[in-house]
């Protein structure tokens, strides 16, 4: 299995701009695919962005395509998310997840999770 542990979460205003790191350990980093996803209290864990397990190919949702890039260092083991124009709709918890093989936007395809972080956007 994949441990991850995010950081970066915080508060900020509309418009403003974050960072999220997750760092992973345990099997191969490198052979991987990570992904990050949110969920707000009530709903159910919504796919954000993810990243195949050579970085060549990206994967957005509709609703942070464009304001939203994720990237990976292999070097370090870790997986970002740079989120500008950020959004009042963007506040939640926002989970670092890992799979081995391709990607998927179903949160159920990743058997791997960090502990979230929480983002919230101030209007």
């Amino acid at each position: 299995q994949v441990q991850l542990v995010e950081s970066g979460g915080g508060l900020v205003q509309a418009g403003g701009s974050l960072r999220l790191s997750c760092a992973a350990s345990g099997r191969t980093f490198s052979s991987i695919s990570l992904g990050w996803f949110r969920q707000v209290p009530g709903k159910e864990r919504e796919f954000v962005a993810a990243i195949s397990w050579r970085g060549g190919s990206t994967y957005y949702a509709d609703s942070v395509k464009g304001r939203f890039t994720i990237s990976r260092d292999n070097a370090k083991n870790t997986v970002y998310l740079e989120m500008n124009s950020l959004k009042p709709e963007d506040t939640a918890v926002y989970y670092c997840a890992a799979r081995f093989g391709s990607s998927s936007s179903f949160y159920i395809d990743w058997p791997s999770w960090g502990q979230g972080t929480q983002v919230t956007v101030s209007s």
